[in-house]
């Protein structure tokens, strides 16, 4: 979904403590909470393909697949939240919710402020072109060109870094949800959009005859996880929560969804300790 960037107010910051002082008063940390209320709150947007996405109605994806075994295996139910993605983080800080599916690319301004879960996909950046469009064959290419990208995402960070190293600068142009800019770069209103590699192939594989990415990615390497909060109130929760998925990635269940939502099972490490981004 990505180097999304976090909007702080202090009106945010103002409720989120509200809420963690009402929770330190009951007594209960995070996983307490959850496990007393039998449901486990996730936040997310429904407009990033194919991690969360509406297809005739119904909420599917990576990211749907991966919580239902998450829950199943903390012995809880799951509930929904969804919001756009502007809205996801300060919805966790305020307490909406637990913990965030995105996901979100794991950066180290972000690992200051969120704690990450075990990577679920590589996230590293690319461009996505119309089919058959001959003016843009490499990612350098889009110099002096409109590209569409998400707003609040880690690559709209990404694609202002690399204008800055060409010749002539990217139109960069800033969408609420991907699924817009999809729709501009098929009316060819843009030239292409900037998304993470996993995004922009499944995208790819589904509009064959409309899409196609732009190889090679242009983007460093990079790892998307599910974020969740840093407080001490919540540190059972996300231990929790890794030692599920890492359960869940052992045994293959993992693998065998990254198949199934983006055609290839993904090399990732356990945890993401010092990010490249």
């Amino acid at each position: 979904m990505s180097k999304r960037i976090f909007l702080k107010s202090m009106a945010t910051a103002v409720i989120a403590l509200a809420a963690v002082s009402a929770f330190a008063q009951s007594g209960q940390d995070a996983l307490e909470r959850v496990k007393k209320a039998g449901v486990l709150k996730v936040g997310t947007e429904t407009a990033f393909a194919p991690f969360d996405f509406i297809d005739k109605g119904e909420h599917v994806g990576f990211n749907v697949d991966m919580y239902k075994e998450i829950a199943k295996e903390m012995g809880v139910k799951l509930e929904w939240v969804l919001l756009p993605w502007e809205g996801v983080f300060p919805g966790l800080e305020s307490g909406k919710f637990d913990i965030v599916a995105g996901p979100a690319t794991v950066t180290k301004e972000r690992m200051l402020r969120y704690r990450f879960t075990p990577p679920i996909a590589d996230s590293t950046v690319a461009l996505l072109k119309r089919k058959g469009d001959s003016s843009v064959m490499k990612a350098s290419d889009v110099g002096g060109k409109a590209v569409g990208v998400g707003k609040a995402s880690a690559q709209l960070t990404q694609i202002k870094a690399y204008s800055e190293t060409l010749a002539t600068k990217v139109d960069v142009r800033e969408y609420p949800g991907n699924n817009e800019a999809y729709a501009d770069l098929a009316a060819g209103r843009i030239a292409a959009v900037c998304n993470s590699l996993t995004n922009i192939a499944f995208v790819a594989q589904q509009r064959p005859d409309t899409f196609e990415v732009v190889l090679p990615p242009f983007g460093v390497k990079a790892y998307s996880a599910f974020v969740g909060r840093k407080d001490a109130d919540y540190a059972k929760l996300m231990d929790a929560v890794q030692a599920t998925m890492l359960k869940i990635k052992g045994d293959g269940r993992m693998a065998a969804m990254q198949k199934k939502w983006f055609g290839q099972a993904f090399d990732t490490p356990d945890m993401v300790i010092t990010p490249n981004l």
